[in-house]
């Protein structure tokens, strides 16, 4: 057995529920470029797919629930941002994005179309690919 995890190290998973599994899940592994590590069917009722990057601290996970609307996301400041210094990286995600159909829409905060732009996935939800380092990395 290995270190113990803390808070710090932990593996993250950000889950939300969708009405629209499929389409959700296009915009993550064809628009970002996402691999599949996981899903489930008819667990209890729902539905999910894990999407993420192989040795990343984080992957994403999205139900659905049969019979059950979610809805769409609360508001257009609800965010997900990933920070890519090198620009042809930067255009590349951008460029597999509009390939799949996705054009970029203004952000709610302009601080995110001054170095960055933004995606609306089919819930609504807002991914930013900002064209900065985090500069705490």
């Amino acid at each position: 057995m290995g270190p113990a995890k803390t808070i710090a190290t932990a593996h993250l998973r950000i889950a939300r529920p969708t009405d629209q599994l499929e389409a959700v899940v296009q915009f993550y592994r064809d628009g970002l470029g996402f691999e599949v590590i996981g899903e489930f069917r008819d667990h209890d009722g729902f539905d999910g797919i894990m999407l993420g990057h192989r040795g990343a601290a984080y992957h994403l996970e999205f139900t659905h629930k049969r019979g059950h609307s979610v809805g769409k996301a609360p508001t257009d400041d609800n965010l997900l941002v990933f920070y890519l210094p090198d620009r042809d990286e930067w255009l590349r995600a951008i460029a597999r994005l509009q390939v799949a159909g996705h054009e970029p829409v203004e952000s709610f905060n302009p601080y995110w179309d001054k170095s960055g732009k933004t995606f609306a996935d089919p819930d609504g939800y807002r991914v930013v690919l900002q064209h900065a380092d985090w500069p705490n990395s």
